[in-house]
């Protein structure tokens, strides 16, 4: 298999990662004024996440510079062309990182009703923006013959882009439900539970319409590929199992939705690495775009060495934080807590 090929196929993996991993962050972020009225339960909803949040994040950082390192002309056009939304995407994830450990450190209603509302308000941006990029990518934006970015910033938004976006947005939000039922005891759990059985028909209904949508964008007939089919699929047993209140099976099962529907957008794409809507003939490639033969192949030593080292640690992690989190080991603004139950506050 050619480095190119193989590196194209990690860019894939890790911005998959990321979703799976970060999407039920970006979903709890998003549900946890809904779910929890009180302080209490809003301390518990949010320390499901609190161990864990930015150590996913960490996902999206390396994808960009497996980007940057492996196709430094996909990065350069891609980076360069959609600045603005990036700011905005940047903007969300520091909003968001802040909300979650500020909201904490002022006894004060209005200011914890604020950063819950930045919260909310973050945690929705960043996949909706993040799916409009990607979507892009495949659907295609004005790109010239020197592989620059030859559009305006409302070029980004494609019918095609836009519906990624919320694709994506509403499978965070329910990964997040499911999630939550699984890591959550008592009324939350019940909340989570219900919540992601209003939730799962709508975004099945939204993932079969993207799958149908990318298949014809990319011209390969009304059959699905693997990927498409297994979103689908996944979407379908995630219903199932909420019904049967299956919390582990359901979450494993939203994990494949979210997991299917990146990937099946990046293996549309390929050997493309970004469309130009101005001709085929500018479009970006894996072959156009990547590094040396030789960087390509230091770079795959190393990730050979260190991947493994960080899904290790971070499966370790997710052992350690393993247990369920409820509503009575953090009391009300003002009270102490037991001295077994005290958490730091969020």
């Amino acid at each position: 298999m050619a480095f190119t090929t193989l590196w194209f196929i990690l860019v894939t993996v890790l911005w998959t990662g990321f979703f799976v991993l970060e999407g039920f962050d970006l979903g709890v972020g998003m549900l946890h004024g809904l779910l929890s009225r009180d302080e209490s339960s809003r301390r518990a909803v949010l320390h499901t996440i609190g161990p864990v949040w930015d150590g996913n994040e960490v996902w999206l950082v390396t994808a960009g510079a497996a980007m940057f390192a492996a196709f430094p002309g996909w990065y350069a056009t891609l980076f360069s062309g959609f600045y603005l939304a990036l700011v905005l995407l940047l903007a969300g994830l520091i909003v968001r990182g802040v909300a979650i450990e500020y909201r904490g450190r002022i006894e004060g209603a209005r200011w914890r009703r604020n950063w819950t509302v930045l919260l909310t308000a973050s945690s929705v941006t960043v996949p909706l923006v993040l799916g409009i990029a990607l979507g892009d990518l495949l659907h295609g934006v004005p790109i010239d013959h020197d592989q620059e970015y030859s559009g305006t910033f409302a070029d980004l938004f494609t019918g095609y882009g836009v519906f990624t976006g919320i694709t994506l947005t509403v499978l965070c939000l329910l990964h997040g439900a499911t999630f939550l039922s699984l890591k959550t005891s008592g009324d939350i759990r019940e909340k989570a539970r219900r919540l992601a059985r209003l939730t799962v028909l709508p975004a099945g209904l939204v993932v079969l319409a993207y799958v149908f949508w990318t298949r014809s964008l990319a011209g390969g007939g009304i059959l699905l590929n693997l990927a498409e089919l297994a979103a689908v699929v996944a979407v379908a047993a995630a219903a199932w199992l909420i019904s049967g209140g299956h919390d582990g099976w359901a979450f494993g099962a939203t994990t494949l939705a979210i997991a299917a529907t990146v990937t099946s957008l990046f293996t549309e794409l390929y050997p493309r690495v970004m469309v130009s809507s101005t001709s085929s003939a500018y479009d970006l490639t894996v072959h156009n775009t990547a590094s040396g033969p030789y960087a390509l192949k230091v770079m795959t030593v190393v990730a050979l060495v260190l991947l493994p080292v960080v899904l290790c640690y971070q499966g370790w992690t997710y052992h350690v934080f393993r247990q369920r989190i409820s509503a009575d080991q953090f009391p009300a603004p003002g009270q102490p807590a037991a001295a077994s139950t005290a958490l730091p506050d969020q």
